[in-house]
């Protein structure tokens, strides 16, 4: 006796339909939060660079907190009749935790070629140092 198993295991199409709704389209998992932003540290400061190119600086807020640096700010939407439109317009928010102290009357900001760039710099106790051994 042979069993034919091909009606079981065979995907129908109402099976693929919803296969297919409950796929991930492409790059809809890769999608990137706005403005997309690069965190690094040298010995003595911590950098968040942010892309914004083309907004006033007046549309950019910074908010320092104990716990985080707050970027937001309202790129505006541009008016016409669009074919494709891939960038982002409208309000945003992007968080930046910090999970060290920084000496936050030190911090500055600077806006050139579109990157914004904030520097945080360390905390003195914080950054390491050194500590030389005696010869008892």
């Amino acid at each position: 006796m042979v069993l034919d198993f091909n009606t079981i295991y065979y995907p129908g199409r109402f099976e693929r339909l919803i296969e297919d709704f409950f796929r991930p389209q492409p790059g809809e998992g890769r999608r990137m939060a706005f403005p997309p932003l690069n965190v690094s540290e040298d010995e003595a400061n911590y950098y968040i660079r942010s892309e914004v190119p083309g907004m006033a600086l007046d549309a950019v807020e910074l908010t320092l907190t104990e716990k985080s640096l707050v970027i937001r700010g309202e790129r505006p939407t541009e008016q016409g009749k669009y074919y494709r439109q891939e960038r982002p317009a409208g309000f945003f928010q992007r968080v930046v935790a910090l999970n060290v102290p920084v000496d936050r009357d030190k911090v500055r900001a600077t806006l050139a070629d579109g990157v914004l760039t904030v520097v945080l710099p360390k905390c003195e106790g914080c950054i390491p140092r050194k500590i030389s051994i005696d010869v008892a």
